[in-house]
Order: C-alpha cells, then structure tokens, then sequence
C-alpha cells in the first residue's frame, strides 16, 4: 500500500472517530450567531476573516471534545456492540494518537480565538472546560443529554463575542434553544443503548424513564425549542423569514419524531442524522434571510 493510501486510509479513520460530519449540527447556528451580532451591532456583515476563525474555532473545539469522549467511553466503546468498531475501541487508532491529536486542536482552537478578539481568547478555557466536561456526566447524571446541549449550545453567544468583543444576554435565548434542541436527539439516540447503559451502569433518561418516557421528554424538549426562537425572533424584531424557518424547524422536528416509537427504533438514525442536519441548515438559511432584511 502506498503512503498516500495510508495517509488517506488514516485521515479517514481520524474524521470517522470525531465524527466529522456532524460539524453540521452546531456550525449553522454560531455562524446564525454572528450574523445577527454584526447586523445588529455595526449594520453590517462579518468579514471573512471573521467567519473564517469561527469555523476554525468551532471544528477544532468540536474535534477536540470529541477525541476526548472517545478517550473517556473507551472501556465502554469496547464492551458495546454498537460501538466496538470504533477506531480506538479496535486499536485502529492509539490512545496516544488521540491525545495528541487533541491537543493539536485545543492549540488550534486557542490561536482561532486569539486572532477573534481578546475576550474570545479569555473565555476559551472556560469553552474547552464545558466541551470536555460533557463526556463524564453520563456517570453520574441521568440528563448528561442536557450538558451535551449545553456544550454546543454555547456556540451562538461564542459567535456574537467573537464578532462584537461582547455578549448580548439574548443570545441565551438561543443558547437555551440549541440545548434543548441537541438534548432531545440525544435523548433519542441514547433510546438505543438502554439495555447496554443498565449492564454498564452508565445514566440516562430512557435508562431512568424507559423509552416511551424518553421520546415524550425529547418531544417536550423540541417543542421548548420552538417556544425559544419564537421568543427571540420577536425580542429582536425579526422580519417574516425568521418566523417561516421556526414553522420550518417545528415541521421538522416534528417528522423526525414520527419516525421513532416505542416499539420500533429502526429509523433512529435517518431521525438522528439526515433530518438534524436538514433542521440546521435550514435554520441557518432562513435566519440568515431575516438578517438580510432586518431594518436595524
């Protein structure tokens, strides 16, 4: 095998064990973040350089929280079925390797919030210190769905300091909303685990409630997260494409629901992957359409 191959064939296993692709779900709504701070702060857009390190940002910390909950779920990666194929569970990566890999992205990370502004750079500790914190809470708390949420929750405010050097407290508003947003699907991913989690004494609300319990409590969550950006597109005055993507989002949300019973969890992962990546995307394009049209 060539070296390019290996390379290649290693790159791959890297962004299949942070899971690369679901940089989707967060991106969308620091970058809906920083549109709305420049618009409503200075009238104007973020510059490139801007948005550039914010996504730089954002995937790195990502990344980096990433490889360190492989790290942390490494014993139980191995033990469950669904997970054994995992990179690190099966030795195709070392544990070494993620380690400093993840300290590559945290220093990443650290020079994409320098070149931000210098409270970006100060609160980056505090960032990592909540992404990473996330990946022990399934030992010791059933709504560890809930500080995951919270972990890429933080992105919208993250994306308004980094554009404006401050914090508008209504961004917790949007916080609140992706909180709740990943809690609920995460409480439905985790619907397939129940069984695993009670053997392994890991907590989580479908172990705690059972199933059917669980989706309702997700269907709470998402119907929390339409009463959040309904606030806060009316706190700010947005124009009418705002209001579409939230009715846009509530349909969503409410089809990927449809897809998962009880009894049947076969379609969780067209639920989990296709329909919160339609649902992020499409937040960001219609927000991103009132913010076109916003008279600030």
């Amino acid at each position: 095998m060539s070296a390019t191959a290996t390379t290649h064939g290693r790159l791959r296993t890297v962004l299949e064990m942070i899971k690369f692709e679901h940089s989707v779900f967060a991106l969308p709504f620091a970058l809906t973040g920083a549109l709305l701070a420049a618009r409503f702060t200075s009238h104007g857009w973020p510059t490139w350089k801007q948005l550039l390190w914010i996504v730089v940002a954002m995937v790195s910390a990502r990344s980096a929280a990433m490889t360190i909950n492989r790290i942390a779920d490494l014993r139980y990666d191995k033990e469950n079925p669904r997970t054994a194929q995992r990179a690190l569970a099966t030795g195709a990566l070392s544990t070494s390797f993620a380690w400093l890999f993840t300290l590559a992205a945290i220093a990443v990370f650290v020079v994409a919030a320098w070149q931000l502004n210098p409270l970006s750079f100060k609160l980056a500790p505090l960032a990592l210190f909540i992404l990473f914190f996330y990946s022990f809470t399934k030992l010791f708390t059933n709504w560890s769905h809930l500080f995951l949420g919270f972990a890429l929750g933080i992105s919208p405010a993250a994306a308004w300091i980094a554009i404006t050097g401050h914090l508008d407290l209504r961004m917790f508003i949007l916080c609140a909303a992706v909180t709740l947003w990943v809690g609920g699907f995460d409480v439905l991913y985790a619907c397939q685990d129940v069984v695993f989690d009670q053997s392994a004494g890991l907590f989580s609300v479908p172990k705690r409630f059972g199933i059917a319990s669980a989706l309702l409590i997700a269907r709470i969550m998402h119907i929390g997260v339409v009463a959040l950006l309904s606030w806060l597109a009316f706190s700010f005055l947005l124009p009418w494409p705002a209001w579409l993507g939230i009715i846009v989002v509530a349909g969503l949300l409410a089809y990927e629901h449809s897809l998962v019973k009880p009894n049947d969890l076969s379609k969780l992962d067209a639920a989990f992957f296709t329909m919160n990546g339609y649902i992020s995307i499409s937040f960001l394009f219609f927000w991103g359409a009132a913010a076109a049209l916003w008279k600030v």
